[in-house]
C-alpha cells in the first residue's frame, strides 16, 4: 500500500475457464463489509444452485487485514487460495470474487485445479475496472462564533470542504482530509486557541 492510497474495483467483472469438460465461472463483487461479502457469496449459490462448488475469497479494508477464503468442497488448497492469490497479485481491495464449478465428470487433480481456479479469479479481475481511492480521516471542529474567520482562513488554506455545518453562537462542522495530511491539519486546528477538534473516523 503507498502510504495512503489503495485500489479497489470501480465495476464488476466475470470470467470463464473450461477444461475436460468441467466449466468455472468467476464473478466479482464491489464489497464494503463482511455482510456483503457473504450477501455476494450466497446470490451466487443460488444463481448456480445446481452447481458442485462456489469457491470465493474476499479482502476487505484499505490494509487488508479483513480476509477470508474457502475451497467449499474442493481439496484443501485448490481453490480458495489460488482465488486470494489473485486478489493479492492485483492489489486491490474491498473485494469478493466467487468461482462456480460445474464438473464435467473427469478429476483435473490438484494442479489442474489450482490453475483453473486461478485463471478463472484472474480473467473476472482483468475484466473489473480498477481506481486508486485515498485513506482520508474524518474531523469535527467545535468553536465559539468569533472564531469563525480563524477557523475558515485555515479551511481555504488547507482547500478544505465543510461538511453537515452549524453555524450559531456555538458552531460546529466536519471536514475530511488525506492521511498524509492528517496529522499537520490536526496540529494547525489544535493551535487556535477555543477550537476543539476530534477525530471521528478513517474512511
Amino acid at each position: 500500500m503507498n502510504d495512503d492510497t489503495y485500489y479497489m474495483l470501480a465495476s464488476r467483472g466475470e470470467g470463464l475457464y473450461k477444461e475436460k469438460g468441467s466449466k468455472f465461472i468467476a464473478e466479482t463483487f464491489i464489497v464494503m463489509d463482511e455482510d456483503e461479502a457473504k450477501a455476494a457469496i450466497a446470490s451466487v449459490k443460488k444463481k448456480y444452485f445446481d452447481a458442485r462448488h462456489n469457491c470465493y475469497a474476499y479482502m476487505l479494508g484499505p490494509d487488508k487485514k479483513n480476509f477470508r477464503s474457502s475451497d467449499d468442497g474442493e481439496p484443501s488448497g485448490t481453490a480458495g487460495k489460488p482465488i486470494l492469490n489473485q486478489i493479492l497479485s492485483k492489489d486491490v481491495t474491498n473485494v469478493c470474487v466467487v468461482v462456480t464449478r460445474y464438473f464435467g465428470g473427469i478429476k483435473l487433480g490438484t494442479s489442474g485445479l489450482i490453475t483453473a481456479y486461478k485463471t478463472a479469479a484472474r480473467e473476472a479481475l482483468d475484466n473489473a475496472q480498477i481506481v486508486e481511492k485515498t485513506i482520508n480521516e474524518i474531523y469535527s471542529l467545535e468553536f465559539e462564533y468569533t472564531l469563525m474567520n480563524d477557523v475558515m482562513r485555515i479551511m481555504k488554506e488547507e482547500d478544505l470542504e465543510q461538511q453537515n455545518p452549524r453555524f450559531d453562537l456555538n458552531c460546529y462542522l466536519e471536514f475530511s482530509t488525506r492521511k498524509k495530511t492528517a496529522s499537520r491539519i490536526e496540529e494547525r486546528f489544535r493551535n487556535l486557541f477555543g477550537v476543539k477538534i476530534e477525530h471521528i473516523k478513517t474512511v
